[in-house]
């Protein structure tokens, strides 16, 4: 067993979470055992689509220009999942999130109108997403359940991406963990795969969370137990986020707080 996973255990022992207070035991199922708590990132712990359209707006402005930053925003994530797809087929060679987003980008800006950037305008707005606003709740719970849990994202953002977003939020992750380090992005089961494997645990001492049900489906399928969040404004007040659980999920939570307080943290 690694350090890491070894400290794990001496942290969390065989405890299940406590019911919250104001809450009878039997109101909700208990928490399961789990020694690691991972993390979508995106629309989970922070809110990507407000962050980048203050971002790119901001940007238009020092360049004289309107753009709907909204609007531009959910073009730009629209990118996302087409993009993983080319390198999950094979189309092309493993590629890591910043270069994906960096090629959406480049073809998203002339829909928009958006000329006259210098390349160092371009590569700084592709970082935006390293400058990703954290939801009010994600802090103050992922801070909570440090004490009690190993917690790292599981994210399909590349190593640096994730370690500058967490400089930036102040997500205080005790490690990075993600697609960039399986080869493989979510939903392919080696990603979940890959969070027991680097922590020396079975799938079964680690907990997925996310606001997307087809996030915990797969990580269900790998064995790993599931948490499921909402964020119903992830995508806007028009967006139609994942709203209730369904039989994938193990612990049901309003938010990070809800969720370390069924965690027993």
């Amino acid at each position: 067993m690694s350090t890491i996973a070894a400290a794990a255990a001496n942290r969390t022992g065989e405890v299940l979470a406590a019911a919250p207070a104001g809450r009878q035991a039997g109101d909700r199922p208990r928490a399961p055992l789990v020694k690691a708590v991972v993390f979508d990132t995106f629309g989970t712990v922070v809110d990507w689509r407000s962050s980048v359209a203050a971002e790119v707006e901001q940007l238009a402005k020092r360049k004289g220009l309107t753009v709907d930053g909204a609007k531009f925003a959910d073009a730009w994530r629209a990118g996302y999942g087409p993009s993983m797809n080319r390198v999950r087929t094979g189309e092309l060679p493993w590629t890591k999130l910043d270069d994906l987003h960096r090629m959406t980008l480049d073809r998203i800006l002339p829909q928009f109108n958006i000329t006259g950037l210098t390349p160092e305008d371009t590569a700084t707005l592709n970082h935006a997403w390293h400058r990703l606003k954290p939801w009010p709740d994600a802090v103050a719970g992922l801070t909570r359940m440090k004490k009690r849990y190993i917690i790292a994202p599981l994210s399909n953002g590349n190593v640096s991406l994730m370690t500058e977003l967490a400089k930036f939020a102040g997500l205080p992750w005790d490690c990075i963990l993600g697609a960039e380090l399986a080869r493989h992005y979510k939903p392919d089961r080696e990603v979940y795969q890959s969070a027991a494997d680097f922590l020396d645990l079975k799938p079964s001492d680690v907990m997925m969370v996310a606001a997307h049900l087809g996030d915990l489906r797969a990580a269900k399928g790998v064995g790993l137990r599931t948490a499921f969040v909402t964020r119903p404004l992830e995508y806007g007040p028009a967006g139609k986020p994942d709203l209730k659980p369904d039989a994938s999920v193990d612990v049901p939570a309003r938010d990070f707080n809800d969720l370390a307080a069924q965690l027993g943290a």
